[in-house]
């Protein structure tokens, strides 16, 4: 939110979001969103995420990362990189995950990260997770520098506490950078600075992606005019539309004739005919991505 603060400041928008949280003390990539782009946000969220960690074992602390207070240490002077790589392998795939206590989630009300505060933990029901891959990418006793692609919801300083218990040593997070949000990568990235003297400069529109950029892993499907004037009006398309879905619900975007963005739909199996789900107006797109 604070990035969304200082975007929303300089760039005078009233509708700015982001596409997913990071740790105050993690840096990288987070993409925000502006204008009609907000409506954008769930497909950024349910994007998948690439990391790139140092964990430093032989160090437990209460928050799992840097920041917290240190629970218990060990000897690490037995752990060998093979080891490491071996045990950090066993991750991959799909995993059940315990969330820490200091995190964002709500139990009866309340954030888990204020009852932790208070001294309270609580039980937590383990999530299921998606670990695409799980590399070693350095060793320099104790500190191990990770890198992991994986979907949403996963916790890496969750990993990197499971990491540390499974060597028999204990660890935690000592720094994090997220390289990958979805389809937005760091090195295509702006600092928040650069952004905040484009906005002074009037060349933020540089900095901008469309909406859709986000939906490239989604089919597409062009339409004349006549059906563009039902997509605007959100009425289901007919079944003169040719396209068989590949699932249940599955979303789709629809462009213009002459290529504009029109809106995502979706496969109603009921009536057997796509739905309109979002719309946009393609006179009046004053905002895309802006990635920070």
């Amino acid at each position: 939110m604070d990035v969304v603060r200082r975007i929303k400041r300089a760039s005078r928008q009233k509708r700015v979001g982001h596409g997913g949280t990071l740790d105050p003390f993690a840096t990288g990539v987070i993409p925000v969103c502006m204008g009609q782009a907000t409506r954008m946000m769930e497909y950024l969220i349910e994007g998948g995420k690439e990391y790139r960690g140092v964990v430093e074992l032989g160090v437990e602390t209460d928050t799992y990362d840097s920041t917290g207070e240190a629970v218990a240490s060990a000897d690490t002077s037995g752990i060998t990189q093979d080891q490491v790589t071996a045990t950090l392998a066993g991750f991959d795939g799909t995993i059940e995950q315990v969330p820490p206590m200091y995190s964002a989630l709500k139990r009866q009300g309340q954030r888990l990260y204020t009852l932790a505060r208070a001294g309270i933990e609580v039980e937590r029901e383990p999530r299921k997770v998606e670990v695409f891959r799980a590399v070693l990418e350095d060793w320099m006793p104790p500190l191990a520098t990770i890198y992991v692609s994986c979907s949403r919801g996963l916790y890496m300083r969750s990993l990197a506490h499971d990491l540390g218990q499974k060597l028999g040593c204990g660890g935690h997070l000592k720094s994090l950078v997220r390289l990958r949000s979805g389809p937005f990568k760091i090195e295509e990235s702006v600092t928040l600075d650069e952004a905040e003297r484009a906005f002074a400069s009037a060349s933020w529109g540089q900095l901008l992606h469309p909406p859709d950029a986000v939906l490239s892993d989604l089919r597409a499907v062009v339409v004349n005019r006549k059906i563009e004037e039902r997509v605007r009006q959100g009425q289901a398309l007919p079944v003169g539309l040719r396209m068989a879905p590949s699932q249940p619900e599955e979303p789709a975007r629809v462009y213009s004739a002459e290529g504009r963005f029109l809106a995502v739909i979706a496969f109603n199996a009921a009536s057997g005919q796509w739905q309109p789900t979002k719309v946009f107006d393609i006179r009046h797109i004053d905002s895309a991505l802006v990635r920070a």
